[in-house]
Parts: structure tokens; sequence; C-alpha cells
């Protein structure tokens, strides 16, 4: 038969090995939630990583080659009055004005005349 000290013995020592096991668990808790911080750091990290690379290679790329500038100085001389008119598939067409009521302007003339 156990004796009442040895039980004790044995509650006691129950008692400290389930205080151990939950000082483990909350390390281990502790640990996977570094570990998820830092998985989440290194995927910044290498989104950054990514976007300085793109932006060094677009920065070291060869320039790109000018186009020539256009002579503006025949549209700045003032052209004979011949050229400044515009043939007649580019002039505007005539169209009837309406007003606020949605008459015509002419039939507005004919009725107040």
């Amino acid at each position: 038969m156990a004796s009442v000290s040895s039980v004790n013995a044995l509650q006691a020592s129950i008692a400290q090995a389930e205080r151990l096991v939950q000082q483990g668990q909350t390390r281990v808790n502790q640990d996977a939630s570094r570990l998820e911080q830092s998985r989440q750091q290194l995927a910044a990290d290498k989104q950054t990583l990514s976007d300085t690379q793109r932006q060094s290679a677009k920065a070291s790329a060869p320039p790109l080659t000018a186009t020539p500038a256009p002579d503006l100085t025949p549209a700045i001389e003032k052209p004979a009055r011949a050229e400044q008119i515009l043939p007649a598939e580019l002039s505007p067409k005539p169209q009837a004005q309406v007003n606020a009521q949605g008459q015509t302007i002419g039939k507005l003339i004919n009725i107040t005349a």
C-alpha cells in the first residue's frame, strides 16, 4: 500500500510536470507567432527587393533615342491667304441652332414676326 507521503510526492510531481508542459506549450505558441511574423517580413522584403531590382534595371537600361524635333518655321511664318482657307471637307457644316425650348431659331423668328 502507498503511503500518504508517496501519494503527495506523486501529486507534486504531476503538478510540476503539468506546469512544465504549459510553459513548453506557451513557448511553442510564441515561437509559432514569431515564425509567422518572420514569414510575413520575408514576403515584404522579397517584394521590396523585386521592386528595387526592377527599378535598378529600368534605370540602367540604355536611354531611348529621341526623335528629331519637327521644323516649325513654316508654321510660325504667316502663310498666304489661299493656304489659310480650309478645304470643304474640313469646314464645319451649318447646323440649326436650338433654344432652351427645343425650337430652332428660324421657327422662333417666323412665329414672333
